[in-house]
This record gives structure tokens, C-alpha cells and sequence, in this order.
């Protein structure tokens, strides 16, 4: 091996086998000794020799956290404070569900690529009623606990988002110098298909606006706004009047609603390609017109008990839609209607299949639903005007109207 400088540490027999250490430079900066042992001399040597590459390259975590309590730490001072709610809500979600029962007491530092391949394969076919003692916490047991397994299996989309949330938290700790390498993103995970729902076409989408302004539907205008503007819901039942102008026919989207965790939450949009002045069709500014006028009236009727919120769209006392509730209407509205069942979440891809049924172009429908990337509406572009927009919705709204 021949002489060692300095620093360099060194290799000795010990106890039942071998040990050494080499000098490394902690993420604190503090210069401290990290040890390796093995069975033989040439075992031992070898993660020497690692270990001493490893030092030169840069600081060395000598004691290192389980995966477990690195995400605990991840999810408190790195995802709630830079990450929407409900975003966060989700990241917490399937790291208790998902990640920590199975690898959350591993050590970081030795947390492997078969580690994780095994994780992965195990939570594809394990049921989940199972795992999580979802029947076991019923009053009456009727499946998994009473002894006949259900097979609620985890889809595809779901462990791949286990995966993707795992492979965030170590890239984190990447960053963080706790990890030279990321294991997660060493693997070879297939992408899942997305289960494809069948916009409305346009007659669908009248039928069922004409529906539910026959019925004078409190929530008609939203419908309006979801499947004319193609507004998420969120969006619609955050909207306030102070962002509607109905004498310029324009709105100004940057708010949106969310209940997350058993809090309500009225913030400002996920980012900034989301936020946009939008101007309204014909059928919106009427729609809001109603709506106004139903607004006034209900406060009138609840006198007292009325809390002003400044909200569009409110309960009969002022208080903000529940998002769930909001989705129960729309699925009633739909039944009445007599048209095919979709969910809310669809309707922009509904708005989406209008727009380039009516010859729109993609670049004006790209900013009529605010996407961020071009891609997403379809894979060409060009320059549009703002008046182009507005003759855009316009042309819409009469096929709506």
C-alpha cells in the first residue's frame, strides 16, 4: 500500500476482522474520523478506498438519519413552506402511507438501488386494505380482516407517484450533501397510461347549461365560467367580485379555493402561468348578471347571519362553496340534464375540444386556458392579440348561448 500522508487514515486488524478510517470533512465542517470494517483485509481496504475517493470529492455525512426521520424533516422544512397545500397535504399522504412503513427505518446512507427496486415491486402487488388495516379499523370486519384478502392493489399511476415522491426526497438530501447519489433515480420506472375521459361535445355542453338555467341552479353561472372559460374549480369558487368587471366583460383569475387537511384555504393560484385577465363572452356576463342579482337577494333574506366573504359564489349566508360539495351539485346537475356523466376536472378538457372543434387556434386556446407550455394544448405555435382571444370566446359563447 506504501506510506500514507496525513490525514490519509489507515486500515488494522480488529476484534474478529479488519476496521479503518479516513479523515473527512462533515456538511458542518468539522474534521472528524469516519470508520469501515469488513470480514478481511482486502473487504476492508476496498470501502477504504471508497470512502477515501468520497472524502476528496467533498463533505462526508458520518452519521446519518433513517430515511424516516429525513422525510419527517423534509416534509416540515422543505415541502409546507415553498409548496401549495394541497400539495404538501398529497407529499405527506403517500410518504405515510406509502414509503415509511416499508423503508422508513432503513439508514439514508444505506438505502440501495435493490432496496428500492424490491419497495417497488412489493407495493405493486401488495393490498393496500392489508397493508394499511383499512377493514381492520372497521366496527364490522368484512374482507381483509375477517380473513378473506380483497386485493386492493395500488394502481400504477399511485406507486409511481410513491416513487416520484421518494425520488424528490432524495434528491433533496442530495442537495443537502447528506447523499452523493440518488438511488431512486438510478431505476428504470415505466410510465403509466392516463385513463382518457371523453369531452363533452358541444351539444352535450348545452344541453346541459340549458338545464340547469332552466332550473335557475344557483351554481349555473360557475358552469358557465368551467365550461366557457375553462376555469378549474378551484378557480371558480375562489373567484371574487372585486376581480369581475361585467361593464368591460373582463375578470382577472389569481385566487382559488381549497380544503386541505380540514382547513379551508383561499390563496393565491398555483403559479403564475394560472394567473391571467380573461375577457368574459356574452353568456358569462350574463350568467354573473344572475348571479349578482340571486347574491343580493339571498343577503337580504339571511339579514344577520350573512358573512360577507366578497365571494362570487357563496352559500345562502355568504360562507364559500365546499369544494366536495360543489362537486355533488355538478354531478346532480348532470343526472338532470340527462347528459353523459364526467367529471368537474373534465370539463376542461371539454372546453379544451370545443375550442379547436370551432377552428380556434392553438396558440389563443393556449391562453384561454392558461397552460404553461404549448405542448400541453397541441405541439405547434404562433402570436395571438388579446383581441384575438376575445373574439375567440365570443365565438364560443354563441354556440353556447
Amino acid at each position: 500500500m506504501g506510506k500514507r500522508a496525513n490525514g490519509e487514515g489507515s486500515v488494522f486488524p480488529y476484534k474478529d476482522g479488519w476496521a479503518g478510517y479516513v479523515w473527512v470533512t462533515t456538511p458542518e465542517g468539522k474534521r472528524t474520523r469516519k470508520w469501515v470494517y469488513g470480514k478481511t483485509r482486502e473487504e476492508t481496504h476496498e470501502k477504504w478506498v471508497q470512502l477515501h475517493a468520497e472524502a476528496k470529492r467533498g463533505p462526508v455525512v458520518t452519521k446519518s438519519p433513517t430515511l424516516g426521520a429525513y422525510l419527517d424533516y423534509w416534509l416540515r422544512e422543505v415541502i409546507e413552506p415553498n409548496l401549495a397545500p394541497s400539495t404538501a397535504a398529497t407529499y405527506e399522504v403517500f410518504s405515510r402511507l406509502y414509503i415509511g412503513p416499508a423503508l422508513g427505518k432503513k439508514r439514508l446512507d444505506k438505502l440501495g438501488v435493490r432496496d428500492v427496486q424490491t419497495w417497488y415491486n412489493k407495493l405493486r402487488v401488495t393490498c393496500q386494505c392489508c397493508a394499511q388495516g383499512k377493514d381492520a379499523r372497521r366496527s364490522k370486519p368484512k374482507c381483509c380482516a375477517a380473513g378473506s384478502c380483497c386485493g386492493q392493489i395500488a394502481s400504477d399511476r399511485t406507486v409511481r407517484d410513491a416513487w416520484t415522491i421518494l425520488r424528490a426526497a432524495l434528491n433533496s438530501a442530495v442537495r443537502e450533501e447528506l447523499l452523493t447519489r440518488n438511488v431512486a433515480a438510478l431505476m428504470r420506472v415505466p410510465k403509466p397510461r392516463r385513463r382518457k375521459v371523453k369531452p363533452w361535445s358541444v351539444d352535450e355542453a348545452r344541453l346541459f347549461l340549458e338545464s340547469a338555467r332552466v332550473r335557475r341552479d344557483p351554481l349555473y353561472a360557475a358552469y358557465v365560467l368551467i365550461l366557457a372559460v375553462g376555469l378549474r374549480r378551484g378557480e371558480v369558487l375562489g373567484l371574487r367580485w372585486e376581480d369581475v368587471d361585467l361593464d368591460s366583460a373582463e375578470m382577472t383569475i389569481g385566487w382559488q379555493l381549497q380544503r386541505v387537511r380540514g382547513h379551508l384555504y383561499h390563496r393565491e393560484t398555483k403559479t403564475e402561468a394560472s394567473d391571467a385577465v380573461l375577457p368574459l363572452v356574452d353568456i358569462c356576463v350574463t350568467a354573473l348578471r344572475d348571479r349578482q342579482a340571486e347574491q343580493e337577494a339571498a343577503r337580504k333574506v339571511a339579514k344577520g347571519e350573512w358573512v360577507d366573504k366578497g365571494l362570487v359564489f357563496t352559500t345562502r349566508t355568504g360562507r364559500p362553496v365546499e369544494p366536495r360539495n360543489f362537486n355533488r351539485s355538478f354531478a346532480k346537475a348532470i343526472k338532470q340534464a340527462d347528459v353523459r356523466s364526467i367529471p368537474v376536472h373534465a370539463t376542461r378538457k371539454t372546453c379544451a375540444s370545443l375550442l379547436v372543434a370551432l377552428d380556434v387556434h392553438p396558440r389563443i386556446a393556449m391562453q384561454i386556458l392558461r397552460h404553461s407550455q404549448i405542448a400541453v394544448t397541441m405541439n405547434i405555435y404562433s402570436e395571438v392579440s388579446s383581441e384575438a382571444t376575445r373574439q375567440a370566446l365570443k365565438k364560443l359563447g354563441k354556440q353556447l348561448s
